[in-house]
């Protein structure tokens, strides 16, 4: 087995430790706060905003953005210059599945974490060209609906459940081998998806009773 492969092996558990990181959690016990005690008790962006502003809101996003990405890129950097072929596709992809899955069950939190989307975000992004441009156009459906609804949980699923969708059409568009050599991406990306959505379970019922709270209206529900 190759260098490389061993590195891709090793990389697996490292991004899984680095999504661990709850930057949302630090950034509020930093101010005082436990986020897992305020608000919508989440540790994501979304409630960090909600408890200490905007600001806060895009220092968290972002580094839960790069715990995703950072991994994913260094995994396109080991394959460089290699032919990729089915075996590679897989190691990428479950680097970057481990990063998503450190951040929403946490080995710091007792594998209980965040929802997951600014992670997946960074993890999407990271993987060039197959994952960013359908993670662009779903990011654009997740602003739009976010003016519209200003509820953070219809955009974020909005735009998971866009996301595939892109990913569909780029492919067919550009003549990717999607249910062949990258079939592995069609999987990640349905899988991806439907574990958001699922993470957004609460938000969903909370929709349904209309108690879910916009961004924009005085807080007092989760």
């Amino acid at each position: 087995m190759s260098d490389a492969r061993w590195q891709l092996i090793a990389l697996i558990p490292a991004a899984y430790a680095v999504g661990s990181i709850p930057f949302g959690l630090l950034v509020g016990l930093a101010k005082g706060i436990d986020v897992r005690k305020s608000g919508s008790g989440n540790i994501g962006a979304t409630n960090v905003a909600r408890l200490l502003g905007g600001r806060f809101f895009a220092l968290v996003f972002t580094l839960d953005l790069l715990k995703g990405m950072l991994p994913v890129l260094a995994a396109g950097y080991l394959l460089r210059g290699k032919s990729i072929d089915f075996s590679n596709y897989i190691f990428w992809l479950l680097i970057g599945f481990a990063a998503i899955a450190g951040h929403m069950f946490s080995l710091f939190l007792k594998f209980r974490g965040g929802k997951g989307v600014a992670t997946s975000a960074g993890v999407l992004l990271g993987i060039f060209p197959y994952f960013t441009y359908p993670a662009l156009i779903g990011a654009a459906v997740a602003i739009v609906a976010f003016g519209w609804t200003r509820f953070v949980s219809v955009a974020s699923i909005a735009g998971a459940i866009t996301f595939p969708v892109a990913y569909i059409a780029i492919g067919l568009a550009m003549g990717w081998p999607i249910t062949g050599l990258q079939l592995p991406f069609l999987f990640f990306a349905l899988l991806l998806a439907a574990l958001i959505v699922y993470k957004h379970r609460s938000n969903i019922s909370r929709l349904r009773a209309g108690t879910e709270h916009r961004v924009g209206q005085a807080s007092g529900s989760r």
